[in-house]
């Protein structure tokens, strides 16, 4: 009976401590969202300077959001496909956002001058954001460079459809048999359910 109440207080002890960090750091309790969550909106710094979120984007039907970097090679090999995805979806209502996660200090190379750079040499068509101060990312869940979020916009919010990979081969585009993102702007412009809604996200991960 003494060791089980010894053990009791341990526990007790435990929770109240992580309680107490959680309250000190300010930490999410939760793991980010999951399909059918509304997103939260964001006002970030754009590589031209300006400040963006998706209330900007009155004509929208939802967006694809991506968080992704400069360095991390994984990115760099979806880079061309990212652009591909807001070059086809753009004009029908679903534009790219993407979102640098990554704390500068831990790798320059994700520096936000540096993301200029990047933005300029790829010919970037859509917004590239820097997530300052590492804010955004842990809301909506994101652990890997890159990681998408497909959102739809409703009267309710921006609806998490989709979460996960871009599609099933990050080595060569030419050899992905299964276009998750794709698939699922496509479904919602049909107005259907999207067919696979969660994978997992294959990449980097996220430099705190």
């Amino acid at each position: 009976m003494k060791t089980l109440k010894i053990l009791v207080g341990v526990a007790f002890v435990i929770a109240i401590s992580a309680f107490a960090l959680d309250k000190v750091s300010g930490a999410k309790i939760d793991k980010g969202y999951s399909i059918g969550d509304v997103a939260t909106d964001f006002k970030l710094k754009n590589v031209d300077d300006s400040l963006v979120s998706l209330e900007d984007y009155k004509d929208a039907k939802g967006f694809i959001v991506v968080f992704t970097c400069n360095h991390c090679p994984y990115s760099v090999a979806y880079e061309d496909r990212i652009i591909a995805l807001d070059a086809t979806f753009k004009t029908k209502g679903y534009p790219v956002v993407a979102i640098n996660p990554n704390n500068p200090k831990a790798y320059p190379d994700d520096s936000f001058d540096n993301m200029k750079i990047r933005a300029n040499d790829k010919g970037f068509t859509f917004p590239y954001l820097f997530d300052d101060g590492q804010k955004i990312y842990p809301q909506y869940g994101a652990t890997k460079t890159p990681h998408v979020y497909v959102l739809e916009k409703t009267p309710q919010g921006n609806i998490v459809r989709y979460i996960g990979a871009i599609d099933n081969n990050y080595k060569d585009a030419s050899a992905a048999d299964q276009k998750y993102v794709e698939d699922a702007v496509n479904a919602l412009l049909k107005g259907e359910k999207v067919p696979v809604e969660v994978t997992k996200a294959i990449g980097c991960s996220i430099k705190a």
